[in-house]
């Protein structure tokens, strides 16, 4: 679409025909460069564009951006000294933070978004002004002072990507303000800000506030503590309604929540933060996630190793984690001390951490004898416990913990070998993810950071092109993720999307030239000479606990049968029936099924409603006609029931449900299939 000289943006959009009201509404549009331009603009030549909809992401991060604007105006209309800091849009939603006299309530919330509605009624204009200079600026926002702050920070040029949202980037006399005019032609607030925004506020139909939080200014636990306002905005009242269904959905499957309801897994406030405990069954789930694990590692050469929780310092300063790790480590332990009766010191102690990764002590592994090229590639496997001192407000459930159990693999090979290494490698990662139930992937890429890392540009060219080579072969989407390595290499993460269509960091591979080099590993090459080998580390769930956590969620609780706690519960309808399902369940149990009767005195519908909300997989049920003909009847989860099964053939079904690692909750209608 083209935008004449002279005219603006939107008369272009009338012009052409396209949608001003609606979900696909016109709301911005992006220029030739990309940059996304109000409809008020009007270029200085012809120019080509593209008209942005609401309904797409850039015009939803529009929408969202024009709503914290509103909201900021109905903050300072309902609190007379509040100061802002930045309202960025954000994945779904939006914030604002304030500096005020008391944290928000739910009930001030309330009174927000009431003002908020009227604002949006009442047709405000969004209106660019440009300032002539910063000292303009500091004199239209003297009484703003995180404002001002901000003008100083473009000036040096040292804003953040949320900053941006503020005052732009580049020549630092570009500062614009977004004035807000209405019916009446009168500016009634104003705002710091980059833009762009809708026309007016009649383009946003759609929000909701969400939640308050507290936030350091600009991230720093030095600065001032302001309060954060977060909200939701959509293109239409509908799609509004299915996010917020979206996230009771959500919430409904936290898996804290369902820990909790299924008695998986616990955080004693006796043991500290971020240390959960597990309970007998989430005990169950989790041994059957490790022994499956084993096995396929079994299966694929790796060989197991296990290795202590702590070590002295010295082997942490020869990996480099206490100069480029020391903050995610929990602080140092000073033993082996010795002083005499008087006090001095005999013997003198030293440090020891508790480990927050396993890969240098796979080193001293490697290092403890001559390596030959004949034994590689050496593939090294430990279920290691690590530690890591997470801040507490980051800390979450079973996702965000400080002590973890890494399933962590590092492969030493050549470098004749690597290529096909990591290509065999991520086909190993994705088909073992797949037989847990994830399905849907793409790829990140983590390239140096160049503020952070170690060793030379050659070995990092070669190690990213490697796995640029390795991530492309797969097939599956890769994504950039500039300066996200680690710093002594770079990676390539696996992204797995949930149920609901979230997406979780699965497993890393990283490619590391530099341990090898300080540990100074070697192996004898087939000419005789002693060769440095490259270093593979490898995490398949990044963390038992986190992946427990995400597979709750994933599956609501309802676990597999192959993973489910209890596999099988028999109910009689009568007690006189429960001898007849005892002998079902030493059938089952003799296939290595977790088979639970329940013989207590609750009525036969209460026991059914019980375990079905404990997620049991298969209820057996018995009466007259069922131990009459030796059969039993199958109920399942979603209340679809198959009736008289003769007992041989749902003992064998059953078995080879399981056994077949079936991900699919059962029902009547493919449990029928798995019987005929």
């Amino acid at each position: 679409m083209k935008v004449p000289a002279g005219t603006t943006a939107g008369e272009a959009v009338a012009e052409a025909g396209l949608p001003s009201k609606g979900p696909e509404a016109i709301v911005v549009v992006r220029d030739a460069e990309g940059n996304l331009r109000d409809l008020a603009w009007a270029p200085e030549s012809d120019t080509e564009v593209e008209a942005v909809a609401s309904d797409t992401e850039a015009g939803r991060s529009v929408i969202r951006h024009s709503a914290a604007h509103v909201l900021a105006q109905a903050v300072q209309d309902l609190f007379d000294d509040a100061k802002l800091g930045i309202g960025p849009p954000v994945k779904d939603g939006f914030y604002y933070d304030f500096d005020v006299d008391r944290p928000f309530t739910p009930e001030d919330l309330q009174a927000l978004e009431k003002r908020m509605k009227q604002i949006v009624k009442s047709g405000q204009k969004f209106s660019r002004r440009r300032l002539d200079s910063v000292e303009d600026a500091r004199q239209e926002l003297a009484d703003e002072p995180y404002k001002l702050e901000l003008v100083d920070l473009k000036s040096s040029d040292e804003v953040d990507t949320s900053e941006v949202m503020e005052v732009g980037q580049g020549d630092a006399s570009e500062l614009t303000v977004y004035d807000n005019i209405d019916r009446h032609g009168e500016v009634v607030w104003g705002d710091l800000c980059r833009g762009p925004h809708v026309p007016h506020t009649r383009f946003i139909p759609a929000f909701k506030l969400m939640r308050v939080a507290a936030a350091y200014w600009r991230g720093d636990q030095n600065n001032q503590q302001l309060q954060r306002i977060y909200g939701t905005a959509w293109e239409s009242k509908e799609k509004l309604d299915e996010h917020l269904e979206w996230l009771a959905e959500a919430e409904r499957r936290d898996h804290r929540r369902i820990g909790a309801e299924l008695d998986l897994f616990s955080f004693p406030e006796e043991i500290g933060s971020g240390l959960p405990v597990f309970h007998p069954k989430g005990g169950i789930i989790r041994r059957e996630l490790e022994d499956y694990s084993r096995r396929r590692h079994e299966e694929a050469g790796y060989e197991f190793v296990n290795t202590p929780h702590i070590t002295k310092d010295a082997l942490f300063k020869t990996s480099g984690h206490l100069d480029w790790y020391a903050d995610g480590m929990f602080p140092a332990m000073h033993l082996d001390e010795e002083r005499d009766a008087e006090g001095n010191v005999r013997k003198p102690g030293q440090d020891y951490y508790l480990k927050p990764m396993n890969c240098p002590f796979h080193n001293l592994i490697f290092r403890s004898r001559g390596r030959s090229y004949r034994e590689l590639p050496l593939r090294l496997f430990e279920f290691g416990s690590v530690y890591r001192y997470e801040k507490s407000g980051v800390v979450h459930g079973l996702t965000r913990v400080r002590g973890m159990t890494q399933d962590d693999a590092h492969i030493y090979c050549t470098p004749d070998q690597l290529q096909d290494e990591l290509k065999s490698l991520l086909g190993f990662v994705l088909d073992l993810l797949r037989d847990y139930g994830l399905e849907d992937f793409y790829l990140e890429l983590s390239t140096r950071n160049e503020e952070k890392y170690v060793g030379d540009d050659e070995s990092w060219e070669v190690a990213t092109e490697a796995l640029r080579e390795a991530a492309e072969a797969s097939g599956l989407e890769l994504v950039p993720d500039p300066g996200g390595a680690a710093f002594y290499g770079p990676k390539i993460s696996v992204q797995a999307k949930d149920a609901l269509g979230r997406s979780w960091q699965m497993s890393t591979i990283q490619v590391d030239y530099h341990l090898p080099e300080r540990f100074n590993l070697e192996y004898t090459a087939p000419d005789g000479s002693k060769q440095r080998p490259i270093k593979i580390h490898r995490a398949l769930f990044g963390s038992i606990e986190r992946f427990f956590g995400v597979l709750t969620e994933h599956y609501a609780g309802a676990f597999p049968a192959w993973l489910a706690p209890v596999q099988a519960v028999g109910i009689p309808i009568a007690d006189e029936h429960a001898e007849h399902l005892e002998r079902v369940a030493k059938a089952l149990r003799a296939k290595g099924l977790r088979v639970d009767v329940d013989t207590g005195d609750d009525r036969m519908q209460k026991k059914i409603r019980t375990h079905t909300t404990q997620k049991v997989p298969f209820l057996l049920l018995a009466g007259n006609r069922d131990v009459e003909g030796d059969a039993v009847s199958f109920r399942f989860r979603d209340g679809t029931q198959i009736n008289g099964v003769p007992v041989d053939a749902a003992v064998a079904a059953l078995a080879r449900w399981v056994e077949r690692r079936e991900n699919t909750s059962p029902n009547a209608e493919n449990f029928q299939a798995e019987l005929a």
